[in-house]
């Protein structure tokens, strides 16, 4: 055993062996030489007395480095404790960390809470409250203009029982956005205050945590990934964009975009109420002896899919469902690969843009060659009902994907990980397939918005009022990069929901598709 050995055991077991050696070598005689003379005698003592003095001093200093080294193993012996002997004599050592157990459950006891902030905390409740508020500034004013017109033409008759009935009516209303404003406030107050306590206590065992990394491995995380968004940020200032597409952006043909009136058209076609979810328009560069005709897309599956693109020669046709519709199918299946997912879909030089199914990517169906190409949109893209158009109420089941038209050309409307689920627009270039062009990146959430449409190059966004009124509320001008807030123009809806906006050039309509219903919407320019 280790611990049984020491240094003078040690030294008189090499003392003994030496000793017996020295007696027994062939290099020390016992006796005289026989035919050896005294003085030969004396000078071979001496020489032995000097080879055995040597011999000695240099055994000794072999004893010494023999006891060192015992020495070294019984203390490392005592360092690592020894538990047990193997039969060859090996000695199995278990080692004790002094460092402090990491607490595993402490972390994921953290993980949990800060997920469930984030869960709770959302900027769709800060747009709630908003969205409200906007109900109200809307309406009031509108209370006191028919105030002010009962007062006016007020015959003391029906007239008068009437519109005070309506007046009554709008007050009801109005009381109850208020009472439903004044609870949901007090709701967030004491969220916000439960949350800011909860972020509180997060942060001392965050940093009670932070003590047992002792290497400061999650230190330089920080750093590094401080670092990427330094390094992303600067690249995008440096990012060389792609030209504007023709025609020139610098002035609208038509003006300023001031106003819409309408609805003008106002149907569900030949399937009345059948299909909730689908897009309908003109092309804004239709060939020759086209110049006249309508599309129409209906999510046939699941209100979410489509595998056709119905071809109408007029209005009329449309309206009432008489004449010979051309369908143009994408694929027998639905839904199946490079076939239609969600209603924001347009028409242009007779090929529909889309969203193709199960992918972040836009597809490209040409009506003549009946051919698919696509176009991957940047990593990181939302998609399949993760970044869809929503209000208060509900959000648009696949609505991640916007494709839009204007003077110029196609658009897609789309939002991103890496933008924090802003919008993000970029310019399609014509081709087949397609290409990505110039990108604007915009600081309005998308969620926080129910559709978007392009008009002269400027983005426009819609948010939900009530179920009567929907307003344009945000532009971003591609030109100057100016996003405004405050554009202030309302549509007046015949059905609560738009599921599908899109702008036509051609004629400078607003189509909409609410709830299976087909409106259209004049654009006023200044």
């Amino acid at each position: 055993m280790c611990f049984e050995m020491s240094s003078c055991l040690s030294f008189n077991w090499v003392h003994a062996s030496l000793f017996s050696r020295t007696k027994s070598s062939p290099g020390f005689p016992e006796t005289k030489p026989e035919g050896g003379s005294d003085h030969v005698l004396t000078e071979s003592l001496c020489n032995t007395k000097m080879c055995s003095r040597v011999f000695m001093h240099s055994s000794f200093i072999h004893i010494q480095a023999i006891i060192m080294k015992f020495h070294a193993v019984i203390l490392l012996c005592s360092l690592f404790g020894f538990t047990q002997q193997s039969p060859q004599d090996d000695c199995a050592c278990a080692l004790t960390s002094k460092e402090k157990a990491f607490p595993l459950e402490s972390l994921n006891s953290v993980n949990e809470k800060a997920s469930k902030c984030t869960n709770t905390v959302t900027q769709q409740k800060a747009f709630e409250l908003e969205s409200m508020l906007l109900g109200l500034e809307h309406r009031l004013p509108q209370l006191l203009e028919d105030v002010s017109v009962l007062e006016k033409e007020d015959d003391g008759g029906l007239y008068g029982v009437v519109s005070l009935q309506v007046i009554q009516n709008e007050l009801k209303e109005i009381k109850e956005r208020v009472d439903k404003l004044n609870t949901t406030t007090q709701g967030h107050q004491h969220l916000y205050t439960d949350s800011a306590k909860q972020a509180v206590n997060l942060r001392v065992e965050l940093q009670e945590l932070e003590l047992y990394d002792t290497f400061q491995v999650e230190k330089k995380q920080q750093e590094n990934q401080r670092l990427k968004r330094a390094l992303h940020e600067c690249k995008a200032k440096h990012e060389v964009n792609t030209p504007p597409t023709q025609p020139p952006h610098d002035t609208c043909p038509h003006g300023k975009f001031v106003n819409i009136t309408g609805p003008e058209v106002f149907s569900q076609g030949e399937f009345a109420g059948s299909y909730k979810y689908g897009g309908w328009g003109r092309d804004p560069k239709p060939e020759a002896g086209e110049e006249r005709w309508y599309w129409r897309v209906m999510m046939t599956s699941s209100n979410r899919y489509a595998n056709y693109v119905r071809y109408y020669s007029s209005l009329s046709t449309l309206v009432v469902g008489v004449g010979m519709p051309v369908n143009f199918q994408i694929n027998p299946s639905n839904p199946t690969t490079n076939t239609v997912q969600g209603p924001n879909v347009v028409l242009y030089g007779k090929a529909l843009y889309y969203n193709c199914y199960n992918k972040d990517d836009v597809c490209r169906f040409n009506l003549t060659s009946k051919t698919v190409s696509t176009l991957q949109l940047p990593k990181g893209t939302r998609y399949n009902s993760k970044g869809n158009y929503c209000h208060l109420e509900e959000c648009y089941p696949y609505t991640d994907m916007d494709l839009a038209t204007d003077e110029s050309g196609v658009w897609v409307i789309y939002s991103t990980v890496q933008h924090y689920g802003n919008l993000v627009l970029s310019k399609l270039e014509e081709g087949d397939p397609p290409t990505l062009g110039q990108t604007w990146h915009t600081s309005v959430f998308k969620q926080a918005v129910t559709n978007t449409f392009m008009a002269c190059g400027t983005l426009y966004a819609t948010r939900y009022i009530d179920k009567s009124m929907e307003e344009i509320f945000y532009s971003l001008d591609t030109v100057t990069g100016v996003e405004k807030f405050n554009v202030g123009i309302f549509i007046n809806k015949m059905s609560p929901n738009i599921n599908f906006l899109n702008y036509s050039p051609i004629d400078q309509m607003l189509y909409v598709y609410s709830d299976a219903n087909m409106v259209s919407y004049k654009v006023l320019f200044e």
